[in-house]
């Protein structure tokens, strides 16, 4: 009964990323942190005894000083939090703080793209430059497929920051034009910043789509703007809210395209398995597949259902693995694989991700660690912020076997993906910081970029 009791109240995560780490004992532990951190700090004051490394371990592990959360970090590869300590209010993970100073101007530069202050020379705006406009869209989804994110977020918002200059002069069937395909430039802006992980940049072009949306009159891009809404919703965990957006988005369905439909329904579905409704999302994808064969339009924007393989099971299987639902995942997922090209390394990542999630909760941890050896290399090499979300969430579901041996497997294929996220940890500790340069934690601080939801990213590249 002793050792029961004893074994309720000890601090496991901990614990076991302590043994990963070949610190057999809490003293071994504490001596070796002690000497990491001061070549860290470059602070031969920092110490951490076993006394408080014991602490740590226990029932009630409360929380180390922040320099000393960042130590951890650096030796253990895991934030305290990850490790069992519970955070105060307030705390915001150093890496947050630094990068919002490292992408600030980044960001400032990309989001002004959409706040250009006039008054704006008017000029002659020919009618043709909406066809070219609405021609460069395909390409850029063609290039996301194979480049990411990184490499055209300044491109694309370059081009729509373009559009919106010559809006101000447009007149006519030409501005309108012109609105509708800035509509989609913004919403493809969104989507990349989304697929990058930075929700705060996903959430101003989301808005500034259905602002544009709203102007252009398109009852059709009206639509695809709130499911685009809806897909950040997804991403924040907040499943009544993406229900609510879809909706909304289909209060007038009748009015809408096919395609607009089936992704307003789709997402719809993702926000049914936040809340628990598995009958429900089936209900609503079955119905989404019964429109397939009507999308016949020539809107430029949206095609995701005729471009993705498999694309209406991609979002099924997603929803199963939300749902726990863990072998009908995997089954969906082995059959979507098969018709995704290797040539489409960033998505074949992420389903192969979620695929080794689904395996987890089938209770076939070997196959989930030999999926994740192949997700692991894809995200070091493509640096896909979704990648990582959803190697977050495979760890979450593996952790009944973080003790076991293929629990410390799967800690070593992925230490190379946790190493490479976060570079600024690395290169800010070369150099000796003092005590007030570290990042406060108060509840007051919450001015850094928002991580994403914890329930693990649903962004598919559904919005493009």
């Amino acid at each position: 009964m002793t050792l029961h009791t004893e074994r309720m109240g000890r601090n496991d995560a901990l614990r076991a990323a302590r043994l990963r780490r070949g610190w057999r004992t809490i003293e071994a532990a504490a001596t070796a942190l002690t000497k990491h951190g001061q070549q860290l700090l470059d602070e031969h004051q920092f110490t951490v005894s076993a006394r408080t490394w014991r602490r740590w371990e226990g029932e009630r592990p409360g929380w180390p000083a922040e320099e000393t959360a960042v130590v951890i970090h650096d030796a253990l590869g895991r934030w305290p939090e990850d490790l069992g300590l519970p955070p105060p209010p307030g705390w915001i993970r150093p890496e947050h703080h630094e990068e919002e100073q490292v992408n600030r101007r980044a960001f400032t530069s990309v989001t002004a793209a959409a706040l250009v202050a006039g008054p704006i020379a008017p000029q002659q705006v020919d009618p043709a430059l909406v066809g070219y406009f609405q021609q460069q869209l395909e390409g850029h989804y063609r290039a996301d497929m194979f480049l990411g994110p990184h490499d055209l977020i300044g491109t694309v918002s370059a081009q729509y920051q373009l559009m919106d200059k010559l809006v101000r002069s447009a007149r006519g069937e030409t501005r309108r034009g012109l609105l509708r395909a800035g509509a989609a430039y913004a919403a493809l802006v969104g989507w990349l910043y989304q697929d990058a992980g930075d929700i705060d940049g996903a959430s101003f072009w989301r808005g500034a789509t259905q602002e544009i949306a709203i102007r252009s009159r398109d009852p059709h891009l009206i639509g695809y703007s709130l499911v685009n809404q809806a897909q950040v919703r997804t991403d924040l965990g907040d499943g009544h809210a993406v229900v609510e957006l879809c909706e909304a988005a289909l209060d007038d369905a009748d009015r809408l395209v096919p395609k607009v439909r089936i992704m307003a329904m789709q997402q719809q579905a993702h926000g049914a398995s936040l809340t628990g409704e598995r009958r429900t999302v089936d209900q609503l994808l079955d119905q989404a597949d019964r429109l397939l064969p009507r999308v016949d339009d020539d809107l430029p924007w949206g095609n995701a259902c005729r471009r993705t393989p498999g694309y209406l099971e991609v979002q099924r299987a997603t929803c199963y693995g939300r749902l726990g639902l863990g072998e009908e995942a995997g089954s969906l997922w082995t059959q979507v694989l098969a018709g995704v090209p290797e040539t489409a390394r960033r998505d074949r990542g992420v389903y192969m991700a979620r695929q080794a999630t689904a395996a987890a909760a089938a209770r076939e941890p070997d196959q989930a660690v030999e999926i994740a050896r192949a997700v692991a290399t894809i995200a070091v090499e493509t640096r896909s912020a979704r990648m990582r979300r959803e190697l977050s969430t495979l760890e979450r579901a593996m952790h009944p076997w973080h003790d076991a041996p293929v629990g410390r497997d799967l800690a070593g294929i992925l230490a190379p993906v946790t190493e490479g996220s976060w570079p600024w940890a690395r290169k800010r500790c070369r150099t000796r910081r003092s005590r007030s340069a570290w990042p406060h934690c108060r509840a007051g601080c919450a001015q850094g970029t928002r991580s994403l939801a914890r329930s693990g990213s649903a962004t598919t590249a559904a919005s493009r």
